[in-house]
C-alpha cells in the first residue's frame, strides 16, 4: 500500500438551502449568468422539485433521449426528463421517495436496467439499500427488487455505479458490517446483477482497520474536519474491467485490482493526512494517458474547509501514483466563498457511459456548487487550463448562489447539469474554440 503526502495547494468550500418560492427560481434562470464559452440552451425546473442529487444516466430510447436524475433529498426520488428537444426538455415520470428520512441522490443506468440508491438519515431506520427498476418504457418505470442493506449499524446505499449490465458497485451499509468508528460505515459492495429481479452480493472491500474485528489498527483521523474513512465513487473503465479507481473519502485515492469480484484488493493508496486534508469524492482514471483526475468535495460554508480542489495525478505506474497539478481557481474566488452557499470541488464528468456520453481524454468538465460548470483544458497535465464556466444566479437559493451538484456530457456534445437546491436542471452548449475531447 502506498501512503504518501498527496499535495492539493487549494480547496472551496460552501453552503446550502433549502426549496423556496418555484416561481423565484424559474425567473432567475433567465438573469443573465457569468459565463464564458458556454450556452444555456434549455433548462427545467423538474417539476418544482428541485434538489438534483448526484445520479445521471442517458438513455437513447428509438428517436427519444432520455435523462435520469437521482434527486439529492425527498420528496422525489428520480425522474426521468426527455430531453430530445433540448430546449424544451420536459418530465415523464417523477418516483418518490418511500419516507421523509429517505435520500436517493444516486442511480445507475445499463441498457433497460436502472439501479437507484436509498440512504436514510440515520442508522437503523428502514427502506436503505437499493431498488431495481425495468426501463424499458422510460416513461413507466417497473419495480423489479429491492436489495435491503438496512441494519444497526447502516444508513443503506449512499452512491453507487452501474454501467457493464453485470456488477453494480455500491458504497454502503449493511447489517453484518459494523464500523469501529460511526463515519467509517459505507464500505465497497460489489452486487452481481445478472438477474436484476434477484440481485446478489458477491464480494466486499473496506480500508483494513475500519471495521469492527479488524486486526489492522484503526487510521489516525483527517484534521480538523473528520469526515470518515469510507468509499464515496468507484469507478471501472470498460478498458479495464479488471481496475476500480476510488474515491475513500478521507483513506485518499485507490486503485483496486477487482479481477476476482468476490476479493478485491488493494493496488495502491496515495493519501495526505500529513496535511490535514480529505474527501476525495472522484477518482476519474483517463488511461490512455496516464492519468487520474481527483476531486474532494467542499462540504463547509463559506470556505470553511479550503483548499478543496481538482487534481491531475499521473498514473502510469499505478503502484506508484504522484499529483502533478490542480485545476486553476476562479478569478472571482473570493466572491464566489463569499457568495451564500457551498464553493468548491465535487462531481466531475465520469466518462461512464461511452454508448451514449463523451469519453473526454483532455478535457475535464466540473460541477463546483457556487462556482458552476466549469471546464478546464488538460492537454497540458502540469499546467491546466479554464476554457468555460456557467455561473447563473437562483433566486430561490442562499445568496441567490448556484450550487452545481453534478453533471454529464451527452455524445452530441450538450451537457446536463443539475443545481444542488431550487435551481432545476440546465442544458448547455460549449462555444469555445479549444476542442471539447
Amino acid at each position: 500500500m502506498i501512503k504518501q503526502a498527496f499535495v492539493f495547494f487549494l480547496k472551496a468550500t460552501c453552503l446550502c438551502v433549502p426549496l423556496l418560492v418555484m416561481a423565484q427560481a424559474r425567473a432567475a434562470v433567465h438573469e443573465a449568468p457569468d459565463a464564458l464559452n458556454l450556452k444555456l440552451i434549455g433548462h427545467t425546473d423538474i417539476n418544482g422539485a428541485g434538489k438534483g442529487g448526484e445520479g445521471l444516466a442517458l438513455k437513447q430510447s428509438g428517436n427519444k433521449t432520455i435523462l435520469f436524475l437521482a434527486h439529492e433529498s425527498g420528496p422525489q426520488c428520480f425522474s426521468v426528463i426527455d430531453v430530445t428537444n433540448p430546449a424544451k426538455p420536459v418530465v415523464l415520470k417523477q418516483v418518490q421517495v418511500e419516507a421523509e428520512f429517505i435520500r436517493c441522490n444516486a442511480l445507475g443506468l445499463s441498457g433497460d436496467v436502472l439501479v437507484v440508491a436509498r440512504q436514510s438519515l440515520t442508522v437503523g431506520q428502514p427502506h436503505g439499500g437499493i431498488k431495481t427498476y425495468d426501463v424499458s418504457d422510460a416513461a413507466d418505470p417497473q419495480l423489479l427488487s429491492y436489495m435491503d442493506l438496512t441494519g444497526p449499524y447502516s444508513r443503506g446505499t449512499h452512491y453507487l455505479t452501474f454501467t457493464d449490465g453485470r456488477y453494480a458497485y455500491l458504497a454502503t451499509g449493511a447489517k453484518d458490517f459494523q464500523p469501529k468508528n460511526p463515519l467509517d460505515d459505507q464500505m465497497l459492495m460489489v452486487v452481481d446483477m445478472q438477474n436484476p429481479r434477484l440481485p446478489k452480493e458477491v464480494g466486499r472491500w473496506w480500508l483494513p482497520g475500519t471495521r469492527i474485528g479488524d486486526e489492522a489498527a484503526a487510521p489516525a483521523r483527517v484534521r480538523p474536519f473528520d469526515s470518515g474513512f469510507r468509499l464515496h465513487t468507484l469507478l471501472v473503465p470498460a478498458e479495464r474491467p479488471d481496475r476500480a479507481y476510488v474515491g475513500w473519502i478521507d483513506g485518499g485515492v485507490i486503485v483496486l485490482d477487482i479481477s476476482d469480484k468476490t476479493n478485491p484488493k488493494e493496488v495502491s493508496r496515495i493519501s495526505w493526512q500529513s496535511l490535514n486534508q480529505g474527501f476525495i469524492h472522484t477518482a476519474l482514471p483517463i488511461l490512455d494517458r496516464g492519468l487520474l483526475i481527483a476531486s474532494q468535495e467542499s462540504t463547509k460554508d463559506e470556505c470553511a474547509d479550503w483548499p478543496m480542489r481538482v487534481s491531475v495525478v499521473d498514473i502510469k505506474n499505478e503502484a506508484r501514483p504522484f499529483p502533478v497539478s490542480t485545476l486553476p481557481m476562479p478569478e472571482n474566488f473570493e466572491a464566489l466563498c463569499k457568495a451564500g452557499g457551498r464553493f468548491g470541488a465535487h462531481n466531475i464528468n465520469q466518462n461512464n457511459m461511452p454508448e451514449v456520453s463523451q469519453v473526454l481524454q483532455n478535457t475535464v468538465v466540473t460541477a463546483q456548487f457556487g462556482g458552476g460548470l466549469r471546464i478546464y483544458s488538460i492537454e497540458n497535465p502540469h499546467a491546466p487550463k479554464e476554457i468555460a464556466y456557467f455561473a447563473p444566479k437562483v433566486s430561490g437559493n442562499k445568496g441567490s448562489a448556484i450550487q452545481m451538484n453534478d453533471l454529464i456530457v451527452g455524445k452530441n456534445g450538450l451537457i446536463y447539469a443539475n443545481d444542488r437546491f431550487t435551481g432545476g436542471l440546465y442544458i448547455l452548449q460549449y462555444t469555445g474554440k479549444t476542442p471539447l475531447n
